[in-house]
């Protein structure tokens, strides 16, 4: 064993020990009156949601589109609005449903939790999610999954040793169109040749989040918590100490269609990032961050810049994937998919016969209007103009975005799949990203050691 090996090896018994005293803890809980429970059917999961905030709030809406999945418990701090409100839904929809403000009361308590979903912010991820694995939960944990990576390979660590599984929310990992990009386009077909570039962004309009004067959590409850204000507490992405910071919480999201598409890790990041439109605060992230990361994929090296800003958001969020043969535009809006041949250097009889197959959908399709618009501003005398037109993604995802990640996760819980995104890779995403913050605070260029990927 090589004395990093050793090292880690001797963190993770360290680790392992401390929440040792946890699970010892829990299997001393008393147990909830049996009469409370609804009865369960056979293939019943019996959930619980930790976070009822804007995002915690639809994933359970997306489960109660799932069949099979019944919420027991509910968990936030901000009892007078969130917690309440989630209750009264699930309770309309016939689910028996008990909410707890603190996390651990939660556990000591409900004994009969299959899994449960954490959609807190960033700090808390690491407790929660191991507290759950150890009480004998699945996880379903919201990216970021954290906003350190030794938390994260904490939370890895935890999985592994609860024989639990634990899915990170990045929900383009079981998105449909996705995955026949990846699996359809990219892999089989090689639809682009030698990919060499990759652009992406998230471009929105970032607001301060207010909240009803009335139902403000009290400052005690704040400060156990670690929130120093209500402001801080709506507002927690834009925290250093609660967060991995824009590149963390919307960029990752992409970044980890980079690294699965690409199918490796980058070796270094050259990065910038500023508070540009927001008021410069040593206790927040800055508002914009431009990355350049160097991948060495199996065909050779790949450059690929990804952007997130928060004053404009022309052009939204996509990803373009650039080889000499063509260009594949994806995003999550089901309104954009498209390949794109390379005039000079494709094989069109080869995306013909992927039309055939029902891999694209031909440009032929297109409206005349459509053509007129998107004629190049250059004539081509062979192939025709027109074939320069895009090619559609003919996959469409007709579902809310998080759905199938969820049904995916609900599915591996019985056995009926293999997670799309169990821990170890949404823990390569977040090193991925965090190297971001490095970088910018170097202000330059930094490497990975291959290492770091490891858990």
């Amino acid at each position: 064993m090589s004395d990093s090996s050793e090292t880690k090896e001797l963190d993770r018994r360290g680790f392992l020990e401390g929440i040792a005293a946890t699970g010892a803890a829990l299997a001393l809980a008393p147990m909830v009156a049996a009469g409370r429970d609804q009865a369960k059917e056979k293939d019943d999961i019996n959930a619980a949601l930790i976070g009822c905030g804007m995002q915690g709030f639809a994933l359970m809406r997306n489960c109660l589109r799932i069949g099979g999945v019944r919420f027991k418990a509910v968990c936030d701090i901000w009892e007078a609005y969130s917690l309440k409100r989630t209750m009264r839904l699930l309770e309309a929809y016939k689910h028996d449903v008990r909410g707890y403000i603190d996390y651990r009361e939660m556990l000591a308590k409900e004994r009969d939790i299959d899994a449960v979903i954490i959609a807190t912010p960033d700090s808390w991820h690491a407790e929660q999610t191991i507290g759950c694995l150890k009480a004998g939960m699945h996880v379903y944990c919201e990216k970021g999954m954290s906003n350190t990576a030794a938390d994260a390979r904490k939370m890895v660590w935890a999985a592994r040793d609860s024989d639990r599984l634990l899915q990170i929310g990045y929900q383009r990992r079981s998105n449909p169109r996705y995955l026949h990009c990846y699996e359809k386009l990219l892999k089989e077909a090689r639809i682009l040749g030698r990919v060499g570039i990759v652009n992406g962004q998230w471009n929105r309009v970032f607001h301060e989040r207010g909240w009803p004067k009335k139902y403000e959590i009290s400052a005690e409850i704040l400060e156990e918590y670690g929130y120093e204000s209500m402001q801080q507490y709506r507002n927690w992405r834009r925290y250093r100490r609660l967060s991995g910071g824009p590149i963390v919480n919307y960029g990752s999201q992409q970044i980890d269609v980079y690294n699965w598409f690409l199918e490796a890790e980058p070796r270094s990041v050259l990065a910038s990032g500023g508070t540009n439109y927001f008021e410069p605060d040593r206790q927040k992230w800055y508002d914009n961050v431009m990355a350049v990361f160097d991948y060495q994929t199996r065909d050779g090296e790949v450059r690929a810049f990804y952007q997130t800003i928060p004053m404009n958001r022309a052009g939204r969020y996509k990803e373009a994937f650039r080889g000499d043969e063509g260009t594949l535009v994806i995003s999550e809006s089901p309104y954009l998919g498209e390949a794109h041949p390379e005039p000079m250097n494709t094989n069109y009889k080869k995306w013909a016969e992927l039309v055939k197959k029902g891999y694209l959908e031909s440009p032929d399709k297109i409206s005349d209007a459509q053509k007129e618009l998107s004629l190049p501003l250059y004539v081509v005398p062979t192939p025709p103009p027109y074939k320069i037109l895009p090619y559609t993604i003919p996959v469409e995802m007709k579902e809310p975005f998080h759905k199938p990640h969820l049904g995916n996760f609900f599915a591996a819980i019985r056995g009926e799949a293999d997670l799309n995104c169990p821990g170890e890779v949404g823990f390569a995403t977040l090193v991925t990203a965090l190297k971001v913050n490095e970088a910018i605070e170097d202000d330059g260029k930094v490497n990975f050691d291959p290492k770091e990927f490891e858990v």
